[in-house]
């Protein structure tokens, strides 16, 4: 069964104006993620998919494989559906292309997730959550069942621990398995009303009545780069 890696990477940020080609000590952002992402055991081909020449030509720079997608998707996951057309790879996992110390070891817990749970149509990672970032619109929280899959994600606290403390709290880690046939339906659907409010793509297919899986990862999340200060952040610690 082979595996396809996707980043989407997008020019226009509004936070950080050309993110993806940000130095960071000699090499763009782009390459950063694309070279960890290569680290993977489980993809079998990885192409950044973007709907500008500038990425477009700093991948082709560095020896890395991309594709020209529409400039009208209205998020990440929908152009990485476009660029899985290209492939016949049954599985897809959408890198997010803001990591540049990606702990390739998250993707193939994302890839096992589905290739070892043939009914399973999509995944995603979760982490540990220090409690002091409860309380952090930009730390996505996520709740499951008792099966491992997802109840909800939110930028709100939850679960609220009123009686029980001692159930454990988790952050959502941003890394995407689909089949590939579910990715084209789920590109299909229709928008909601939880996804938009709290403008978390993956809220869509839970709306839908679709389950995703959420593995506890055992890799080491790193920063992901959204504002200059971000970008400064990744510099030191890479010691530039």
């Amino acid at each position: 069964m082979r595996v396809l890696g996707v980043i989407p990477a997008r020019y226009a940020s509004t936070r950080l104006p050309g993110k993806p080609l940000a130095d960071i000590c000699g090499k763009t952002l782009i390459q950063r993620v694309y070279e960890r992402a290569a680290l993977s055991k489980t993809l079998d081909r990885l192409v950044v998919a973007t709907d500008d020449a500038r990425i477009l030509e700093a991948v082709h720079s560095f020896g890395g494989e991309c594709l020209m997608t529409s400039p009208d998707h209205p998020n990440g996951t929908c152009r990485v559906a476009e660029a899985s057309k290209h492939d016949d790879a049954e599985v897809v996992i959408n890198i997010q292309g803001d990591e540049p110390l990606l702990d390739p070891v998250m993707i193939d817990e994302a890839s096992r997730a589905l290739l070892e749970d043939r009914g399973a149509l999509s995944s995603t990672l979760c982490a540990p959550l220090d409690p002091e970032s409860m309380a952090d619109p930009n730390t996505v929280k996520v709740v499951t069942d008792l099966e491992g899959c997802a109840l909800y994600f939110s930028r709100s606290p939850i679960p609220y621990r009123r009686v029980r403390t001692d159930i454990p709290l988790f952050q959502h880690i941003g890394i995407y398995g689909f089949r590939r046939d579910f990715l084209s339906a789920y590109a299909a659907l229709a928008p909601t009303p939880l996804s938009e409010a709290e403008s978390l793509e993956q809220l869509r297919i839970l709306e839908h009545g679709f389950k995703m899986k959420v593995i506890v990862t055992r890799g080491k999340p790193g920063p992901s780069v959204d504002t200059p200060e971000d970008l400064e952040r990744v510099r030191g610690v890479l010691g530039c």
